[in-house]
């Protein structure tokens, strides 16, 4: 049965943007940028909440056009060619051949998983990420924290109920960041 992997940049403080949706702080140097590819090759699809998906349908076709950073042009032609999901109750449909679920997230996502195959990511956001972990749906959290105080913002979780994880694996970046490997306890 395949994973669903929440991979997710926050601050020491928390939180996954600023408080007025500021995402200019992640710094993907080159063993950060490593790894994320080497999570992406692992995976079989890309799923997004309605919000990241609209920030990545609009960025990532069009990446070479706006950046020249190389993690991001190691990326773009990996996000075009990776079937991607967009968990959401509102969209009817999605450009880039992507497919919408969301109608009964429980049973999509367990036909998702169930095939033989390599993982599935769910990329940033909280609001689908916290939609999934209230079913249970989620079974490893990576959590990237990067040495930036935000002092507000959107929480990484912003569930009050309780979740116990177990800790399985930590690792430094590039001096900078560190990532945060757990399952659920």
């Amino acid at each position: 049965m395949r994973k669903l992997v929440y991979w997710v940049h926050q601050s020491v403080d928390g939180f996954i943007e600023g408080p007025n949706g500021e995402f200019d702080w992640p710094v993907m140097a080159p063993e950060l940028s490593a790894y994320s590819l080497e999570l992406c090759d692992r995976a079989d699809a890309f799923l997004y909440g309605r919000k990241v998906w609209g920030l990545m349908s609009w960025y990532w076709p069009r990446a070479e056009q706006i950046s020249q950073d190389p993690h991001n042009l190691r990326f773009a032609p990996i996000w075009r060619r990776t079937p991607k999901i967009v968990i959401s109750r509102s969209l009817e449909s999605a450009e880039y051949d992507a497919r919408v679920i969301g109608r009964d997230l429980a049973t999509e996502i367990a036909e998702l998983k169930a095939p033989p195959g390599k993982d599935l990511l769910l990329t940033g956001g909280s609001a689908a990420a916290a939609a999934l972990t209230g079913l249970g749906l989620i079974d490893e959290y990576q959590v990237v924290v990067h040495p930036v105080v935000l002092g507000g913002g959107t929480p990484v979780f912003p569930d009050k109920d309780r979740l116990d994880l177990r800790l399985i694996e930590t690792r430094g970046f590039d001096g900078r960041s560190v990532l945060l490997r757990y399952v659920r306890a």
